[in-house]
């Protein structure tokens, strides 16, 4: 799945192709995607202007500005989860984002995974591709959009929301594994597997322990880890592993700066020793058991 320095790629990058053109056409494949329900979909979308792409841990979000000009903002939620796809095409551009299912660059689009197409202004076409039908897209208004990021996203990595006060009290008195707690998008927003891995080698705090076990200089640590190493990987456009490419087709680059995930049984940067692979909160978790604690 795509985690938030992912989506934030393709978040900027189609940004600059789709922010305000018109959406002229919507073609549904597969009604199951499209939420709350296919004739909705169509109506609220077909005539509205891109007004902006935003993003909310692993949630993008398109304001869109409904034909009519007394109708309220609406917008338009797109969520991968683990097997979506995202392509731009137009004359000048192919961009996609997300899994690599589908082959970017092939004519052959709309392809049998391809959910919903959007066609806009300047013969351009966003194709969803999905292999395993878990994303969707979903129209909603306002009042909807609040309370979703109020009851489902906590606050997020590189934001004000996200401050050592808000992570101690996340922590405070949790008898969650701390993995498993830093993956729960209602504490944390964005974070996933890769980047919680990462951070916790990089605090040096192993992934069984109790949430509310972490002493202040190691909740220090991890607060930092966090937002370094995200910091890092948006800069580097994100991970590349075998189903993620990002909004113009490339492979991630943060890959070179891992040092745990995806290296059972390599060395150790630090010690030397061998790391390891378990599974915690069903997910499979790489650490070193001699460096971390």
């Amino acid at each position: 799945m795509p985690e938030m320095p992912e989506v934030e790629t393709i978040r900027r990058d189609l940004s600059a192709a789709l922010e305000h053109r018109t959406i002229q056409a919507v073609h549904i494949f597969s009604p199951k995607t499209v939420r709350p329900n296919a004739a909705f979909f169509k109506k609220a979308l077909v005539g509205a202007k891109m007004a902006k792409i935003e993003r909310r841990g692993k949630l993008l979000i398109l304001a869109l500005s409904p034909s009519g000009t007394k109708k309220p903002l609406q917008y338009l939620l797109i969520h991968l989860k683990m097997t979506g796809q995202l392509i731009f095409r137009d004359k000048k551009t192919v961009l996609a984002g997300g899994h690599s299912a589908s082959p970017v660059a092939s004519p052959d689009l709309p392809s049998k995974h391809t959910r919903v197409i959007l066609d806009f202004s300047g013969q351009g076409r966003l194709f969803f591709n999905d292999l395993r039908r878990f994303g969707y897209l979903k129209i909603v208004d306002q009042a909807e959009l609040d309370a979703i990021l109020e009851n489902s996203y906590g606050p997020e990595p590189l934001t004000p929301e996200f401050s050592m006060a808000a992570l101690q009290n996340i922590l405070k008195g949790k008898k969650t594994k701390i993995k498993a707690l830093l993956l729960d998008q209602k504490k944390i927003a964005g974070l996933g597997n890769i980047y919680v891995d990462e951070s916790l080698f990089a605090a040096r705090i192993r992934p069984e322990r109790l949430a509310g076990s972490l002493k202040p200089t190691e909740i220090t640590k991890l607060y930092q880890a966090i937002n370094q190493i995200i910091k890092l990987a948006i800069k580097h456009r994100g991970t590349t592993f075998n189903n993620y490419r990002d909004s113009e087709g490339r492979k991630g680059n943060f890959s070179r700066f891992l040092k745990v995930y995806g290296r059972k049984g390599e060395k150790c940067p630090v010690c030397g020793r061998a790391l390891v692979r378990i599974k915690v909160a069903g997910r499979g978790t790489h650490y070193c058991p001699h460096c971390q604690k």
